[in-house]
């Protein structure tokens, strides 16, 4: 008798909404599952930092723990949140095809401030990489920490005297909470693997494994191992300003990279088009490019800044 396939979730309603796709996935091949909700420590502390937090894991540590202790067969990830080198004993079994990649400006009245040069606009987002990139872009800005599900950020936008906030499209647009006053930050470069869903289960599952393959989606995997490649690359983590996509596109990968300072006054980038059969080390061969031109000085300015005495 083919056995219930247990999937590890965080209990966020964009999480269940994710692992809900993987269970109904798995039912169109024919196999039964139970979603298992698990906390995770970035669920828990809502008020540190991100980049206070040893961000690396900090929303997949709970789930990978249950999976390597066997409470669960599968645990379902947003893929941008995932260490680029996953714990040992565990693997890949499959990347769900993309959903949205840009990043979303929701406001709360109007877009009149983008254009007022002598106004500091307020914005919220958690993000060291939407920092960043804002800051290059809007320089007099001031920026605010906001944590917590897409449900609490939202409405924590409409109590704090913020012009406005930045989300994932994806994250909002998943679990129909887009509101009217958004819109899509074409000029923000995404996180690395951003829109993409990981399934990641323990090493040698054969069973699991070939039960997730089917649900593998062969270009998003491809495009999210070039952009995680980079990240790996460069500096690793949440906590550091790098963004990257990779797209294919008529048998060619069209990849683009940045990175910048924490204040946003510095920033490199990297651009390459190549066939797709070209597109091993690309990530790789990016980063190493982007270090030449300038980003070597950037990382060890940001290597010094997250690394003084007292903090994490």
């Amino acid at each position: 008798m083919q056995k219930m396939i247990r999937i590890g979730t965080r209990e966020s309603q964009l999480a269940v909404w994710q692992a809900t796709q993987v269970k109904d996935l798995l039912a169109q091949q024919g196999f039964d599952s139970e979603l298992v909700y698990i906390k995770s420590e970035g669920d828990i502390d809502l008020k540190t930092p991100l980049y206070e937090m040893g961000v690396q894991g900090v929303f997949t540590r709970s789930l990978d723990s249950a999976l390597l202790h066997q409470r669960i067969d599968i645990a379902v990830h947003s893929m941008k949140d995932v260490p680029t080198r996953l714990p040992e004993g565990l693997q890949e079994a499959a990347v769900l095809k993309r959903g949205p990649v840009n990043d979303l400006l929701v406001y709360k009245n109007d877009l009149d401030f983008l254009g007022r040069k002598e106004y500091i606009a307020q914005i919220a987002t958690s993000s060291i990489r939407r920092k960043a990139q804002w800051l290059h872009k809007y320089p007099s800005h001031q920026l605010h920490n906001l944590r917590g599900n897409v449900n609490t950020r939202l409405k924590k936008l409409e109590t704090e005297p913020w012009d406005a906030a930045i989300f994932a499209q994806a994250g909002l647009e998943r679990i129909h909470l887009r509101p009217a006053n958004s819109i899509v930050l074409n000029w923000m470069l995404p996180a690395p693997a951003q829109g993409a869903i990981l399934i990641v289960c323990r090493q040698y599952d054969e069973a699991i494994v070939q039960a997730c393959q089917p649900l593998n989606h062969s270009d998003t995997a491809l495009c999210t191992r070039i952009e995680r490649e980079f990240l790996r690359t460069l500096l690793g983590g949440c906590s550091t300003p790098i963004s990257a996509l990779a797209e294919v596109e008529d048998d060619e990968i069209y990849f683009r990279g940045q990175l910048l300072s924490l204040d946003g006054s510095q920033k490199v980038e990297v651009e390459k088009i190549l066939p797709l059969d070209w597109a091993v080390g690309l990530g790789r061969s990016a980063a190493e490019e982007l270090l030449e031109n300038g980003g070597a000085a950037i990382a060890d300015s940001i290597r010094t800044t997250t690394s003084q005495p007292g903090e994490k």
